[in-house]
């Protein structure tokens, strides 16, 4: 043992270049070439290439694209017809997020076996206390970081024998210089900072790397002449107070000192579950009303799922519209008894479709539930909103005629049995609902 490491040992570990990734190790013919995977998957998984994104022409954006692509610029959240533009050589891949659920779910797996204290910041991405694990402050010849070394290098092997993916990692005395270190040396990286590293490996840095300092801020703050993050670590907080408040001009000083006390949360509580799709093209309300009645079901029919798959029920089922103006539009109502059944769901959700206006054809359509907790756990009755007293017990009517109260069904059978007779409903056939002509 050796008391020269901090009392906490954080590493933060990101899969890199992850659906990509995950692609590539399906179509290994494609590695070394610029890849991009934006869109809806419509060809199945053993399909020897994608398409070429010259000429692209549509509304998707880019999920992720290959180092490779990178190098010409594109990014994630960019528009497939801007990356088209910029990488016309590219392969486009359509996105499997089905795939990548799967594979994330291994990687974690394989973190745990050798340290599980784990907090879970997406599909990609994990934070690991480290501090207690056996091996992690054992020195390795004159080398006091050796055992921690070892130890992360070994969570890399696991990760990569679970998967066949590389994955960076970061280590620090915190979450918020993991973060930092995870994205120094990508791909593959593996980088310890130490207190007294940050004058060499974390001021030069762009004040923009600090998670947590967006676009906005950085901007502003290379305006005021604070382009890295030595330069900030040197203003004064009394400077910072004045030009960014007190909660955030503080935060910024202890940031840009690489200090930070947030501990690792091995686990958090969902709030709700959802699930949404964005159309290639608008849908019309009357004239698509059967293709959107089958997305409605499924979308319901995947909450449900997903619910069950994590074990929650909930009782808070809502919607959410995008038109083609980029207006949204939200409704939810509560439902008697807590549920993760794809039926009720879909039951409910079309009770709130009812209080919608349809004049305008569809940009995006989701399904979200809400108000989780655990099948059999006591539910505190939730406060009734002005809008909720004035509809009355609307929640009652959110369940079928004929179909009493219960907790949420954790069967699949079942569930997929009851989703299966909605597939009938158009979704657009409700009493109340007043679609626009069919030209809008």
């Amino acid at each position: 043992m050796t008391s020269a490491l901090p009392d906490r040992l954080i590493a933060h570990l990101d899969m890199d270049a992850f659906y990509a990734s995950v692609e590539l190790a399906r179509r290994p013919g494609l590695r070394g070439q610029a890849v991009v995977v934006g869109g809806r998957r419509s060809a199945p998984a053993d399909a020897p290439e994608g398409a070429p994104l010259t000429g692209y022409v549509g509304r998707g954006v880019v999920t992720t694209a290959t180092y490779e692509a990178r190098a010409f610029g594109v990014h994630s959240g960019m528009g497939l017809m801007k990356a088209a533009v910029l990488a016309p050589h590219a392969v486009l891949l359509p996105a499997d997020f089905d795939e990548y659920r799967r594979v994330s779910r291994l990687f974690k797996a394989a973190v745990a076996e050798l340290a599980p204290a784990i907090e879970d910041r997406g599909i990609d991405e994990i934070y690991i206390d480290l501090s207690d694990v056996p091996g992690a402050r054992d020195p390795v010849g004159h080398d006091p970081l050796g055992g921690l070394r070892s130890l992360a290098q070994e969570l890399k092997n696991n990760v990569h024998a679970a998967t066949g993916l590389s994955c960076s990692i970061g280590v620090s005395p915190n979450k918020l210089l993991s973060k930092i270190a995870s994205d120094l040396d990508k791909p593959d990286g593996l980088t310890v900072v130490m207190p007294e590293d940050i004058p060499t490996r974390i001021w030069p840095l762009p004040v923009g790397r600090i998670h947590g300092v967006g676009p906005k801020a950085s901007a502003r703050l290379v305006e005021l002449g604070v382009r890295t993050i030595g330069d900030l670590a040197r203003q004064p907080l009394d400077w910072l107070v004045e030009q960014f408040g007190a909660h955030h001009g503080l935060w910024l000083q202890e940031a840009a000192h690489g200090r930070d006390d947030r501990p690792v949360v091995r686990e958090s509580e969902p709030v709700s579950m959802s699930r949404e799709t964005t159309f290639e093209h608008d849908l019309h309300p009357r004239n698509d009303r059967a293709r959107l009645g089958e997305i409605f079901t499924t979308l319901c029919q995947r909450v449900g799922d997903d619910l069950a798959r994590k074990g929650y029920v909930g009782r808070t089922v809502g919607i959410k519209l995008r038109f083609d103006d980029f207006r949204t539009v939200t409704r939810d109502l509560t439902i008697p008894a807590p549920t993760d059944d794809g039926a009720e769901i879909r039951a409910a959700a079309g009770q709130c479709l009812k209080r919608i206006t349809l004049s305008r054809r569809i940009r995006l359509l989701g399904v979200r539930v809400g108000n989780l907790s655990r099948p059999g756990a006591a539910v505190a009755e939730p406060a009734l909103t002005p809008r909720d007293a004035g509809r009355g017990k609307v929640a009652a009517s959110a369940r079928p005629t004929g179909s009493p109260p219960r907790p949420g069904n954790t069967t699949g059978a079942p569930r997929r049995a009851a989703i299966s007779d909605l597939q009938t409903l158009s979704l657009f056939d409700d009493e109340g609902l007043t679609p626009g002509p069919a030209g809008t």
